[in-house]
Parts: structure tokens; sequence; C-alpha cells
């Protein structure tokens, strides 16, 4: 039997503004673009959620329903620094860390001796030290794994934890909704809703096959997690699937001269990453993405070891070619060689393009 800590730090962004602009606090915080360049939130705080505030909203209509938000910019330098002093704090615990994202992550401390052994003690700790010595709150959640431990570290937020113990996941996964499962977003969730399945308990009802036979393989994952079932370990190393940047424009760029032009500015911006990344491993891929002002998009890829100003020339003329309006964003990268299938995204945005990041 596993145990599995899944800590999330509280509104990870805002709160490292926050707490480097101490007058700051009490305010409505949000980090995300700027409204006139069509930014969007990236996170905030949990006084600008009182207003209905929320990431992958538009900055302007953030501003819309609180005008009193104090709207930042991101700053991902110090955001990863805050992010390795925590994870330094999770390895003094166990070496079995895997990093989510720059503020969440999974701990397997089975059999860690620390704290009597006990998981519970442990994110109790861990918690009081990233409140001490990064200066924010981080919410846990402790389980048998990793599916029951994510949903656990969302109960009580902001800055608590929740426990979910073996004799205790039946009757908690078979009240959770629907959409507290992997891979059930509002499409899956209102088809489910249609079928007459609100509840993962409701779910038990249909067979394997028949969650096959009505959503193909991922009625299987349907059929295991709505019963608490993950047998997935922590994995401390992942490698980087991808690595891209994007923009999204102030003003649509109306043909493909104009996309052509803007196209320096993202390639040097990519370059600077990748030279960073020059650890990741080989490129086996070489992309372009293009969002046109319908807000349709598509993305355009070729094999390739070694990609060129000129590939993605070629692509990004091939990309636009498919619609031919106005385009409101671009973007380019790279697909890794021999990465992991795993459900894990890595890859890096341009400021002005920052959107969902999905941390609260």
């Amino acid at each position: 039997m596993r145990k599995i800590i899944h800590v999330d730090c509280d509104c990870f962004y805002a709160a490292i503004e926050v707490r480097d602009a101490p007058e700051l606090a009490g305010r409505p915080v949000a980090v995300g673009g700027r409204p006139g360049a069509r930014g969007v939130i990236a996170t905030c705080n949990y006084e600008a959620r009182a207003y209905g505030v929320r990431s992958a909203m538009s900055s302007a209509h953030a501003l819309r329903l609180c005008p009193q938000l104090v709207l930042l910019p991101p700053d991902f330098e110090r955001y990863r620094a805050a992010s390795r002093q925590i994870l330094a704090i999770y390895r003094d615990y166990t070496p079995r860390v895997e990093p989510l994202s720059l503020d969440e992550a999974y701990l397997d401390v089975s059999g860690v001796a620390r704290c009597r052994g006990s998981a519970t003690l442990m994110a109790q700790e861990i918690r009081a030290r990233i409140h001490r010595e990064v200066g924010i709150t981080a919410s846990a959640g402790i389980a048998p794994n990793k599916f029951i431990a994510k949903v656990a570290s969302d109960w009580n937020k902001p800055n608590g934890q929740f426990v979910v113990r073996p004799e205790e996941v039946d009757a908690f996964v078979a009240a959770l909704p629907v959409s507290k499962l992997f891979g059930v977003g509002k499409v899956t969730a209102a088809r489910l809703q249609a079928l007459g399945v609100s509840t993962c308990g409701e779910l038990r009802a249909w067979s394997e096959a028949a969650l096959v036979a009505e959503f193909g393989r991922f009625g299987a994952s349907l059929y295991r997690l709505c019963r608490g079932e993950d047998n997935r370990p922590v994995v401390p190393e992942r490698r980087r699937k991808s690595l891209s940047v994007e923009t999204t424009f102030a003003n649509d760029l109306p043909d493909l001269a104009a996309c052509m032009a803007a196209l320096p500015a993202l390639l040097a911006d990519f370059m600077r990453r990748y030279r960073r990344a020059a650890d990741a491993g080989a490129v086996c891929k070489a992309f372009v993405k293009v969002k046109f002002a319908d807000f349709t998009q598509t993305t355009v890829e070729r094999a390739t070891v070694q990609p060129s100003a000129a590939l993605w020339q070629t692509l990004l003329a091939a990309g636009y070619a498919r619609k031919a309006l106005p385009v409101r964003l671009l973007g380019i990268g790279v697909r890794y060689a021999d990465a992991p299938d795993d459900d894990t995204q890595l890859e890096l945005f341009a400021p002005e393009a920052v959107g969902a990041v999905g941390n609260d």
C-alpha cells in the first residue's frame, strides 16, 4: 500500500507577488497578460476569486468584474526560484518526488521513517516549512494513490490538508462528481450527465465493456478511476515532451505577410529558451500553431532533427492556408524524441501569451 502526498501551493504566482509586496495583502491580486493585448489570467488570489475572477479568464473581463484588481505581469524567474526552494524541501523527505508544474508535485513517502512514518504528519511538516522558508502557503492531499491524493489536496484549500485512508477510499470516490476524474472535462461530463451519470457511484453501474463501447479506450480508465483504482507510480524523472513559445497579438494579423513579419520575434524568444533546455534530448519534430480570429486553431508539424527558420516559415504558410483568416495567435516549437506518453505538459509560453496554468 503506497502513501502518496500531493502538495499544491495556493495561488502560487499571486502568492509570490503578495509575499514580495506585503502592501498587496488583503487586496485582489491576479497575474496575467495585459487586457489591451488580449491577455488572460494565469492565477489570482482568493480575494479576487470573491469577485468571480478565475484562471483562463480574459484580463479585460476580470477587470470588469473587479475594477480594483491589481493585475501584474508574470515574473517566471522569481516563480522558478521559489519552486526550486520547495522542491528541495520535498526531497528532504523522499527522493520519490514527481513535479507536475512549478507549484505542485506528488511525493511517495511509503516506507519513510520521518514523523514516525506518518504521511499526515509529514504533509503538515512540509506545509509548515514551505510557509516558513518560502513565505507562501500550500495545501496537501494524502491517500493510497495519485488520483485520490490530487483530489484530496483541493478539499481543504487554502492552507489545509485532507487524508483519505485506505478503508475510506471506496466511499470517498463513490460520492465524487464524475468531473473530478482525470480526463473528464466539460464535454465528457455533459455527455455522462446526458447518460444519467453524475457521480462515480452512479458510473460504477456501467460495465467496463459498456464504457469502452461508449467512450473507446478512455472507458477503461473511467471504469478503474470511478472505483478509486490508480496504480501509477510516482516518477521522479520526467523527460520534456515539447518546448514552445506563443504570442497573442493585440490586433489580429491580417494576412500571411504580417504573420511572416511576426515570426522573427518568436524565433528569437524560442532560441533563448531552446538553448537553456539544451539537455532536454533530441528533437524529432518542429511545429507551428495558428489561432485564427474566429478562435479556431490548427497545428502543422514536420519531422526534423534540426529545426530552422525556413522550416517554420514553411509550416506557417501551410497552417495559414488552411483558413486564410486574420490571425490572433502564433506559436512555434519542437517535440522531443523518446519522450514518455504521460499527461504532463511542460511547454514554455511567452509572457504575452500566459494563460491558464492551473495553479490555485
